[in-house]
């Protein structure tokens, strides 16, 4: 994964998803770390494919560390969460994924045609 100038020199990025499908994890990894289950009801804005307008209408899930992004059409996009500075990376396939900085609490993440915006909390680099 990429990451963005937007986000070079802004520090360590914490993704704090939220939203859970209810199975698998553990009950602390399944609690809501965010605002995306209460404001949003786990539903992320997104735009599917070239071109694609933006709509609210991508379910999100979270259990521990894999995320699921799940599209209209029946498709989904997969992320693990890691601690290193970088978000989120793809869980599989071969197209890596680009995080951009979009506002205060939120980022674009990117997949080949595919982007979402999803809530983050950014964190001071550490010295």
């Amino acid at each position: 994964m990429r990451i963005s100038k937007a986000l070079a020199g802004a520090g360590l990025l914490c993704l704090a998803l939220a939203g859970c499908d209810g199975s698998g994890g553990t009950a602390a990894d399944q609690q809501p770390t965010s605002s995306l289950a209460s404001s949003t009801g786990g539903i992320a804005d997104c735009a599917i494919g070239v071109a694609a307008d933006w709509s609210r209408s991508c379910p999100v899930e979270r259990t521990g560390d894999l995320v699921t992004v799940r599209h209209p059409d029946g498709g989904f996009r997969r992320f693990h969460v890691v601690k290193d500075g970088r978000g989120l990376v793809a869980a599989d396939g071969a197209e890596q994924a680009t995080v951009t900085v979009t506002g205060k609490d939120q980022i674009e993440l990117s997949v080949g045609e595919d982007r979402y915006h999803l809530p983050a909390t950014m964190a001071a680099a550490q010295p």
